[in-house]
């Protein structure tokens, strides 16, 4: 090689070097916070990093943007039921169907936010352009309570929303043997699967491209477990944040207390119901299994 060649190989050789260093690779975490400002900043050091585009922000929203006003029908009253029923299906404390009582509480029941200014943190992240969806386990039949409390709250995910503006019309099955799920306005309900495939869906179905980065908030470690081990090995980092702030509500849930009001409201809920018509809640009455002795 010549030596009027060498600094021209030298050059690109550099060059190339440092076209490698423009795009620094995100490392994949898993971290706690009790306050949301904490994971806006780290969404938003990202998007600095990598470009607003290449940032998706998802937001649980039981106990991480929004939480019950009370304990019944929160989701550590939910989770309370499930074990109940699994240790003993014949336990009188079980309500008639879990998944249909919690629709009626949040029907009627306020919901607050986890804090004061939880709205303001997705803004945040909607007015640098980045991407911000909410995932939830709820189920479709629960999508008019949860915008209800949402846009009570000030909170709103139409603005930086994968996909269309308006999401998809109707309900849809995302793969072979799954439960129904929604995608409206930015809000996927995903009906208790796995968080992690329903987002893999959700980017296909929105033909979404694969994001550098997703940072994901969600008061359940199993959530971003499973969000974690979707991308394994992929191309996408994921900031996956445990939020803390209502762990100690969780752990002052009384049942008891529970039990009691339950059995204060539900005649109340049966009247609206049987009134009204059960266009925006329904529970069947309580019959125990026939295995069950008295």
């Amino acid at each position: 090689m010549s030596l009027i060649r060498l600094p021209v190989v030298l050059a690109l050789l550099w060059l190339i070097a440092g076209c490698s260093t423009t795009a620094p690779a995100v490392q994949t975490k898993l971290m706690s916070t009790d306050d949301l400002a904490v994971v806006v900043d780290d969404a938003l050091a990202l998007a600095a990093q990598l470009g607003s585009d290449n940032v998706l922000v998802v937001f649980d929203i039981d106990n991480t943007l929004l939480a019950m006003e009370q304990g019944l029908g929160s989701d550590q009253w939910y989770d309370w039921q499930k074990r109940v029923q699994k240790g003993d299906a014949c336990d009188e404390r079980l309500v008639s169907d879990r998944l249909a009582v919690q629709g009626a509480l949040y029907y009627a029941s306020a919901m607050r936010t986890t804090q004061v200014d939880a709205a303001r943190q997705v803004e945040r992240l909607q007015d640098k352009g980045i991407s911000v969806i909410a995932l939830t386990s709820r189920g479709t039949d629960f999508s008019l309570h949860t915008f209800r409390e949402l846009r009570r709250n000030g909170i709103s995910f139409y603005a930086t929303a994968i996909g269309s503006s308006r999401g998809f019309p109707e309900d849809f099955i995302p793969n072979e043997d799954s439960r129904p799920v929604r995608y409206e306005d930015g809000v996927f309900l995903t009906a208790g699967q796995h968080k992690g495939a329903m987002l893999r869906v959700l980017l296909t179905k929105t033909d979404t491209a694969r994001p550098m980065a997703i940072v994901m908030a969600d008061d359940k470690k199993q959530n971003l477990e499973a969000m974690l081990e979707t991308f394994d090995g992929s191309s996408t980092a994921v900031h996956a944040w445990r939020y803390s702030r209502e762990d100690a509500a969780v752990a002052a849930f009384d049942f008891e207390q529970a039990i009691v009001l339950w059995h204060e409201i539900k005649p109340a809920l049966q009247q609206l119901r049987r009134f009204l018509g059960p266009d925006h809640f329904d529970f069947p009455e309580y019959e125990k299994p026939q295995d069950c002795v008295d």
